[in-house]
């Protein structure tokens, strides 16, 4: 399931990681991996707040529909 279907407070492991090379790279690099855990912590109409390695990290829709849990 997409990571952009998650409501708040919902979790899941990371599972694939969809979308060109560019895109793949620039979620790798903000850490959204394989395996990675991963929380919703606020879900707005545009974007979603997740928490993941002790930080959170706000991403828009669009990419979190390439990250499937």
């Amino acid at each position: 399931m997409p990571l952009s279907m998650f409501h708040s407070g919902e979790s899941g492991t990371i599972k694939k990681i969809g979308g060109r090379e560019d895109t793949r790279r620039f979620l790798k690099n903000l850490g959204f991996v394989i395996g990675e855990a991963v929380t919703v912590i606020s879900d707005t109409k545009g974007s979603l707040i997740v928490s993941m390695k002790d930080s959170r990290i706000a991403i828009g829709k669009d990419m979190a529909g390439k990250i499937f849990v």
